[in-house]
């Protein structure tokens, strides 16, 4: 299979070498495991045999997985899958994705698939390392460490998956799988299961403290294991109630990161977004990018998103048709412009921490909304830590204000609402944040709306849908055929401050069926590996 091609290489070579070429593969110049996990080693570290002779090298083992194995997912992958596919963002670029029409052969979808399994791949081969390829004066915890920072990016990946093709191959080791071109998909049930034994093994083998500044920890994991429980809770159910079990499993560990983890919220929604902020107090697990190592190891979110290279300073800059949906737009509270604001522009609005020496970017144009969010501005707006496809500001997996949020749904579960007190103090402490008036009571469209506008263009709305439609297909699949991504105009209504926004829309609207609402498998794969024309099968756990 093509997402196997480079451990099909690398085994025809001397098995004595494997894991230095696959290790120097990955690590691409990435790594230091001194103030800086991310900083570049020099190529004399890269020896034969003794390689995991220390936690330090071990730790640098580990580290291309915080960036370079992403890459293919966060350059174009996150947003035409998580926002344009999910009704948030409209393109003239991703449009067969909003539109439910991307083919087997469609660009996002190959590279999208590639992507998962790549991670997949280079975290089981950092498993067999540590098992196979560690010297013996490592100690086991760190040992184990390293495992679980594997486990949780291998579970994570398998979660994209699932949630976009359904049922699919699981791949634990490579050495035994990788040539099996005969393998099958597994069913969507056992790949679930696989996600949240990969979650709990990292939530119990982490530390409790990041061992360095943006490393998984314990809560990081949790965090997560309580996102997957909350999505598994609808998996397989009937008559639209999901299991309780998994519901409390959520409230549990979402619970257990917001009364005893180290994170907090950050005071203002916009600074978030900022470079600066990287690895903030709000920051569970976000993506470790590199602004000058090796391709791969870069942010390239601003190069597609930024609506003109004059935003960039540099050569690109090529969002100009890329923005907000109709329906976000219709969507999101008028009040809510702090977060508006952070996420798409309007016309009229000022960011003076892009082009600061020109006193600040004033958005002029009115008839689309551009991307804000992960838009940075010039070099000289970010300490030169910017260039041509290429900026440093560090990608958002999950942060705290999405785990109050979940644990305010896990406490609401299947009740038509809830005035619960702690569900209430969670998720209006996200509304607060963004000057919102709290509510006193909550119903799962209160808290699935939320979501949405406090998370838009972080890749996530439409796994929000999936979730949906695993335990309501009928109100996920009516939430999308509704949905606006037509043309707009916009306009300010003269004398008012703050402003008033007037829209004028041109209604389009592109239905989903239970075939399209998942990805086509790509045909490259299909071609090599015809078994996954075939219906899926349970995955057998040792």
């Amino acid at each position: 299979m093509r997402f196997l091609s480079l451990y099909l290489f690398v085994m025809k070579k001397n098995k004595t070498y494997i894991f230095i070429l696959l290790l120097g593969i990955l690590s691409c110049g990435l790594v230091s495991c001194k103030d800086s996990f991310l900083e570049i080693p020099p190529q004399d570290r890269l020896t034969d045999g003794t390689y995991y002779s220390t936690s330090d090298e071990v730790l640098m083992g580990t580290a291309p997985l915080y960036n370079v194995v992403w890459f293919d997912y966060n350059d174009k992958c996150s947003f035409a899958l998580g926002d344009a596919r999910g009704g948030n963002m409209i393109s003239n670029s991703w449009q067969s994705y909003y539109q439910f029409s991307a083919s087997a052969t469609s660009s996002e979808v190959g590279s999208a698939w590639q992507s998962f399994y790549n991670i997949v791949a280079q975290s089981n081969m950092v498993i067999y390392n540590i098992n196979n390829r560690t010297s013996t004066a490592v100690p086991e915890a760190m040992k184990r460490h390293a495992i679980a920072e594997a486990r949780y990016m291998r579970g994570l990946a398998y979660a994209y998956l699932v949630r976009n093709w359904g049922a699919v191959p699981i791949i634990d080791n490579n050495i035994k799988q990788m040539s099996d071109t005969s393998i099958a998909r597994n069913t969507v049930e056992t790949v679930w299961e696989f996600i949240i034994r990969d979650f709990s093994y990292a939530a119990r083998n982490l530390p409790n403290a990041s061992v360095q500044k943006g490393r998984l920890n314990k809560y990081a994991a949790e965090g997560m294991l309580a996102k997957m429980f909350l999505t598994r809770a609808g998996v397989g159910v009937t008559g639209g109630k999901r299991r309780q079990a998994d519901l409390d499993s959520a409230k549990y560990y979402a619970g257990d990161v917001i009364k005893n983890g180290p994170y907090k919220l950050m005071d203002n929604y916009a600074d978030l977004f900022l470079m600066k902020n990287n690895n903030n107090v709000e920051s569970m697990f976000a993506l470790q990018w590199v602004y000058n190592g090796a391709w791969g190891t870069q942010n390239t979110f601003q190069a597609y998103m930024a609506y003109d290279p004059k935003v960039t300073g540099t050569w690109d800059g090529w969002g100009s048709a890329h923005g907000a949906s109709a329906d976000y737009l219709k969507a999101i509270d008028p009040q809510d412009s702090l977060r508006r604001k952070a996420t798409f522009m309007l016309l009229g609005d000022k960011y003076p921490e892009i082009l600061q020496k020109e006193g600040g970017l004033v958005y002029t144009i009115n008839n689309i909304s551009n991307v804000k969010k992960y838009v940075i501005g010039t070099a000289a707006d970010n300490d030169g830590k910017v260039d041509g496809m290429r900026t440093e500001i560090y990608t958002y997996m999950m942060r705290l204000a999405e785990v109050y949020l979940i644990y305010a749904e896990a406490i609401l579960g299947d009740n038509a609402s809830t005035t619960d007190a702690e569900a209430l103090k969670y998720f209006n402490m996200v509304r607060t944040r963004a000057k919102m008036p709290s509510l006193s009571f909550l119903t799962f469209d209160d808290i699935f709306k939320e979501k949405r506008i406090e998370l838009a263009m972080e890749g996530n709305y439409w796994y929000e849908l999936v979730r949906l439609y695993y335990f309501n297909p009928t109100k996920a699949k009516s939430i999308i055929n509704g949905q606006d991504k037509g043309a707009y105009s916009v306009a300010v209504v003269p004398s008012t401050n703050p402003r008033v926004f007037k829209f004028t829309y041109s209604p389009a609207y592109y239905p989903v069926t239970d075939t399209s609402f998942w990805l086509p498998y790509p045909e490259a794969e299909l071609a090599k590996a015809p078994n996954l024309r075939k219906p899926p099968v349970p995955y057998v756990f040792n």
